[in-house]
């Protein structure tokens, strides 16, 4: 079986996958006709698919976060690869295929990385930012162990979200030592907290987010972060009206930047301006670095990455 990211152009296959996302869908035919719109994955990555003329049972049959066992053929629409789906069936427990097996996680164990968290969280010298950040992590610790980051942006896989924090950590111990003006404890705190509530914001099953939560729609992460913050603070004694607690809002509702990318302010205290680049580094090279690793080693351009203003990245032959 040919995990995803080997499949080229005029490949024909055979093998088991997961439905990651399944939409029932119309063509624009006379009369129209249903098909399903699929995204096909694996551990190697995920790729675009249709299966066409569902019938009254297929939809019955197939949901997303089924493994399926299909026949399909490779062909290249619009540029980007796409399967077209001839069979399909559900997994079957003879079959001997686990869930586990074709869901995409971090690299280093989720144990490891919320252990780097925790130690962190707990060498910040200022008793009242740790009580905030302790406040905040303890109500995520267990979804932080598998959540991921996004739903399809970058780091969006099995403790996808664990392992952003870990590297912006790296990248933030670097830039207290190369800057000394910046505040570590700020800093630090910032870096964990700034999507601390995406768990709360999403629904996801194995590192795959299916839906968002009404909270998610209806306020958001970085509201429920801040609101995180206050709430820490009532119970610890803490002024709202301190500087303390006015920096830790400001990082962040500010870490976003911009009004339509969910940030109401712009980041204006340098750590706040420190994390909003180091938050966007880490999440960008990501980005290329999951399109790298999910596309076919035979193929020159990786897909457009919608995170990258829809520009491929171009494997150099070195």
């Amino acid at each position: 079986m040919k995990p995803i990211n080997k499949l080229n152009v005029q490949d024909e296959f055979v093998g088991f996958y997961l439905l990651k996302e399944l939409n029932l869908r119309q063509t624009n035919s006379t009369p129209p006709k249903d098909y399903f719109d699929i995204v096909l994955s694996d551990s190697s990555g995920q790729i675009s698919a249709k299966y066409w003329d569902v019938t009254i049972q297929d939809k019955e049959t197939f949901l997303p976060m089924q493994l399926v066992k299909i026949q399909g053929f490779v062909h290249s629409y619009r540029d980007q690869a796409q399967v077209k789906i001839s069979k399909m069936r559900k997994a079957k427990d003879e079959d001997g295929v686990s869930l586990t097996d074709f869901v995409r996680s971090a690299p280093i164990r989720p144990v490891d990385l919320l252990h780097t968290i925790k130690l962190t969280m707990n060498d910040i010298t200022d008793p009242q930012i740790r009580l905030i950040v302790q406040h905040c992590v303890s109500k995520v610790e267990e979804k932080l162990m598998h959540y991921p980051a996004a739903k399809t942006f970058h780091h969006a896989y099995f403790a996808g979200l664990a392992y952003h924090i870990v590297r912006m950590l790296e990248l933030g111990d670097f830039l207290c030592k190369q800057r000394p003006f910046l505040n570590p404890d700020l800093l630090k705190a910032g870096i964990i907290l700034h999507d601390i509530a995406k768990p709360e914001e999403m629904i996801a099953q194995m590192g795959i987010v299916t839906d968002y939560s009404n909270h998610g729609k209806l306020i958001g992460h970085i509201v429920l972060a801040n609101n995180w913050i206050v709430e820490a603070a009532i119970q610890n004694d803490i002024s709202l009206d301190s500087e303390l607690i006015l920096g830790l809002q400001h990082l962040v509702l500010s870490h976003h930047n911009l009004g339509e990318w969910g940030s109401p302010v712009q980041p204006q205290t340098a750590e706040a301006v420190a994390l909003h680049y180091i938050d966007t580094m880490d999440a960008k090279l990501q980005m290329v670095e999951d399109a790298l690793d999910t596309t076919a080693e035979t193929e020159t351009w990786t897909p457009m990455i919608r995170g990258l203003d829809n520009k491929a990245i171009y494997r150099l032959k070195l």
